[in-house]
């Protein structure tokens, strides 16, 4: 499903969603559900639980931290390429209201189940993220983010997300198109290509 050669396909969907439901000034929990079905599945998967690298997972993630992302894409204060193909026009049509109930909503959600990768580079990794690498000026990951990369009202929970979507979320900290968390984009220049992936790998594997 959702994988990287339908992306069109699914971003359609979702504004199609839009447009067959509507909108209601007050929304709650069970509207965040059935809101999450109609208009998020088809790229983020059922309950969150994305199968695409190309998308995260939301399944478990701060209902603060989704919040402010959506909130984000709507008012185009995140321009990364994906963030204005796939989010700008499904966000433009959210409410405070039903960005705040399709968050909480996904942070109710069962945490991601972590997939073993390559055990050298995940031992990289953990080193990375709970230690960082004082001597290269690389900040400790779980500073940040917890102790088990849980993530808390500031920043996001990275435990279980996919490896190559962590990736690119440094790449385009990196080069400035992603540009609406300062911390992030002075952490990400201070990491190689190979401590990144080291990184990543890790938490994916939580």
């Amino acid at each position: 499903m959702n994988g990287f050669h339908q992306p069109g396909r699914a971003w359609l969907a979702g504004l199609v969603a839009l447009a067959t439901i509507g909108w209601s000034v007050t929304v709650g929990a069970q509207d965040g559900e059935k809101l999450a079905a109609q208009l998020c599945s088809s790229c983020h998967g059922v309950h969150g639980k994305s199968e695409s690298p190309m998308f995260p997972r939301l399944d478990a993630q701060v209902p603060h931290y989704l919040e402010a992302q959506l909130k984000g894409f709507r008012n185009r204060g995140r321009g990364e390429t994906d963030a204005q193909a796939f989010m700008w026009g499904i966000a433009s049509q959210l409410d405070d209201a039903t960005i705040a109930s399709l968050a909480e909503y996904y942070a109710r959600q069962t945490a991601p189940a972590g997939s073993a990768g390559d055990p050298a580079l995940t031992a990289r990794g953990k080193e990375i993220f709970e230690h960082g690498l004082p001597a290269e000026g690389v900040p400790a990951c779980a500073s940040c983010h917890g102790a088990h990369a849980e993530g808390n009202d500031t920043f996001p929970r990275l435990a279980g997300q996919h490896e190559a979507y962590l990736l690119r979320q440094i790449s385009v900290f990196k080069n400035g198109t992603r540009a609406n968390a300062p911390v992030m984009s002075a952490v990400a220049h201070t990491l190689t290509d190979e401590q990144a992936k080291a990184v990543a790998a890790f938490l994916q594997a939580q």
